[in-house]
């Protein structure tokens, strides 16, 4: 795939494109999360150009909404799939769906759409997803208790875009290597000239470390699991909710991210724990022992009587002997018991094994002196040991783990990126049961029809209910309508006229989104591209009027695979002139071939001014109750609706008629029964 042929796709974009592990996948099935992955790619921009990239694999030129109001009823529907996400990522995946004229794209979809509606939108499920989240990458990670070594140059550049996240050492020789394991707790090798080489410190010969990172810096697999600990969590508790398949062992997962610290470090081990509170404690715990043995000893001379000879104070004086020499006559015992006592506090506080005590024990002397204080050597013998323990235990621990969790790296994208898509699934199939969907029909479904045969003229809806109105779903009346070529819709006022037309749009959307659609059946043709004009408020000007004739002069022209649903246009000039246009639009509309529905309070006239039988439909209200219009809101096919104000004369002659009645055939008050009788005969 050339990336840069993609809408919206530059050559600096296409390079960041390029560095994904396989962007044509990521870009054919509109996975935002990876491409949000690239360099400099935020997951709004990774849903445009997935959408672009859909669009080219179809050969799709866009379009199919072609006015403001057909837009607007795209972004209201798809504003109603966001609300039922969890998700950031599924609401910024929805924006790949659009309404296409293509039947590849379409189909592409349906089939998706067929899956997400035998979804269980459960509420552990919901409740899991909470948690998931796109995975990031670590950040850099920089190991400085470790380093490579090589005496190569080449070799050394290799090393450093290999395993950038070690230093990388150039030595001359073994000795090199042994000076460089003084300041490393560990030291790899990594020419094949050192095989055999024996030299004090941790030195590993690996020449094949280059093509084994994961083995030298196992730190690189724990820290991408690591950032991403809880979204993977997440991920696995929602294929347990949901029975999802998946490649990953999820219980071995599982117990592998329950050994990772959020810092990249192994938890759980008993023998680390040990050794790294060690090596945090090793002064304090030294300083508290020397405490205890001078303590000790301090008690002991309290309660010592001590007596000096003349003789032997005159010789200790003469010899320039202290109180170590007192001690070492007179408090030997006493001495070795402190001391003794400063080791066992020592060994017991820091848990050290046998080796580890033994070295402890030569922090304190067995030379009597007071105060007691720690020898500096083998207290920074015992430091260098421990760390080193540590060290060596973490990086196995660490290896170990990684091992356990490299290999399962890219399964783990898919179980999150599953995990993700699945919201997506659930909005559709919640939506769907929200406002009772079903999946359309086109025309290309029939059994008995190629892809050649003309395609069904118009659509036909049963059950409708627009999902645009600001009601429950129980309160809204269905609607029945369909419509093959050019039609006027007439009705009463706040009879439903534009609440039709958006359903109709509604409906046309979704199935060209390839996605259910708010109705028990509809069936409806292919169609190139929807006109949504909406009701213009005032009469425009001379100029906006000119530019609106001159659009439908171009629909006229062009637009025989379009549906178009215009609302009163007679609002944009006065109203004789308008039946005259809207009577010619109609007429050009019909001979090309469109299928349009005209809301018009002039269906009549317009009727009377068009050079074809212009098919009019009614929503044709049955009457007023107290006050209020009682409508049946599916249009009745070639019926010209009564207005509101014929209604309201025709219930005003009705009761001025039973008034007389009542009266024995007198007229009571002001309102005679003849007066409203000839303003119905207007109507006629």
């Amino acid at each position: 795939m050339d990336l840069e042929s993609i809408p919206g796709v530059g050559e600096k974009t296409a390079r960041a494109l390029a560095e994904l592990d396989d962007p044509e996948r990521a870009l054919r099935t509109g996975d935002v999360a990876t491409i949000a992955s690239a360099p400099g790619i935020p997951q709004g921009r990774a849903a445009r150009i997935a959408r672009g990239a859909i669009r080219r694999e179809h050969d799709d030129p866009g379009g199919f909404l072609a006015t403001d109001r057909a837009r607007e009823i795209y972004r209201d529907l798809l504003g109603l799939f966001a609300e039922r996400t969890v998700t950031d990522y599924a609401a910024q995946r929805l924006e790949t769906f659009y309404p296409s004229s293509r039947r590849s794209r379409i189909e592409e979809v349906r089939e998706f759409a067929r899956e997400a509606l035998e979804r269980d939108p459960d509420d552990a499920i919901l409740e899991a997803l909470r948690g998931v989240e796109p995975l990031e990458k670590p950040g850099d990670v920089r190991v400085r208790e470790r380093c490579l070594a090589t005496t190569d140059a080449e070799r050394y550049s290799e090393a450093r875009e290999a395993i950038p996240e070690l230093s990388v050492e150039v030595v001359e020789d073994a000795q090199g290597l042994a000076e460089l394991a003084r300041g490393y707790s560990t030291v790899i090798a990594i020419d094949e000239s050192f095989a055999g080489v024996t030299v004090e410190g941790d030195v590993r010969v690996r020449p094949d470390a280059l093509e084994n990172p994961a083995e030298i810096v196992p730190e690189r697999p724990l820290a991408f699991f690591a950032r991403n600990h809880d979204p993977i969590a997440a991920a696995v508790a929602v294929h347990r909710a949901a029975n999802l398949e998946t490649d990953c062992d999820l219980a071995a997962l599982e117990d592998a991210l329950s050994r990772l610290e959020a810092d990249g470090t192994v938890a759980g081990d008993d023998e680390l724990d040990r050794l790294a509170t060690a090596v945090d404690d090793l002064d304090a715990a030294v300083s508290t022992a020397e405490s205890v043995a001078n303590d000790h000893l301090r008690e002991a001379i309290r309660e010592e009587d001590v007596t000096i000879e003349g003789s032997d104070l005159l010789s200790l004086v003469e010899r320039g002997a202290g109180i170590d020499s007192l001690l070492s006559r007179e408090l030997a015992d006493e001495y070795a018991a402190a001391v003794e006592a400063a080791r066992e506090h020592l060994i017991e506080a820091l848990s050290l094994d046998q080796g580890e005590a033994e070295i402890a024990r030569r922090i304190f002397g067995d030379e009597p002196t007071f105060p007691v204080e720690r020898e500096d050597e083998p207290l920074s013998r015992l430091r260098e040991e421990l760390t080193a323990a540590k060290e060596r235990r973490a990086g196995r621990l660490k290896r170990d783990l990684a091992a356990d969790l490299a290999d399962q790296r890219g399964a783990v994208r898919r179980l999150v990126r599953d995990a993700l898509e699945l919201d997506v699934e659930l909005a559709v199939a919640r939506f769907a049961d929200d406002f009772g969907c079903t999946m359309p029909a086109f025309g290309w479904d029939r059994d008995d029809e190629s892809d050649t045969a003309p395609p069904h003229a118009g659509f036909e809806i049963e059950g409708g209910r627009s999902p645009l109105l600001d009601e429950p779903r129980s309160a809204i009346d269905p609607v029945d309508y369909d419509v093959s070529g050019v039609t006027l819709l007439s009705g009463v006022n706040s009879g439903g006229k534009t609440s039709t037309l958006d359903l109709v749009a509604s409906v046309v959307v979704l199935a060209h989104m390839g996605l259910p659609v708010p109705a028990d059946r509809v069936r409806l043709r292919r169609f190139d591209a929807l006109h949504y004009h909406a009701k213009t408020q005032g009469t425009l000007d001379a100029g906006a009027f000119e530019s609106t004739v001159r659009e439908f002069a171009t629909l006229a022209e062009r637009g025989a695979g379009s549906l178009v649903l215009v609302d009163e246009l007679e609002s944009i000039t006065e109203p004789g002139a308008s039946a005259k246009i809207i009577a010619g639009i109609l007429e050009a509309l019909a001979e090309n071939g469109a299928t349009a529905v005209f809301v018009s309070h002039l269906a009549g006239e317009i009727r009377e001014m068009a050079g074809f039988d212009v098919a009019v439909d009614g929503i044709e209200a049955v009457g007023l109750v107290d006050g209020e219009l009682e409508v049946n809101r599916s249009p009745v096919k070639d019926h010209l609706a009564r207005s509101t104000p014929e209604l309201i004369v025709e219930k005003l002659a009705t009761e001025a008629g039973e008034s007389v009645a009542a009266n024995g055939g007198e007229i009571p008050g002001e309102s005679p029964p003849q007066f409203y009788d000839r303003l119905l005969e207007k109507f006629e």
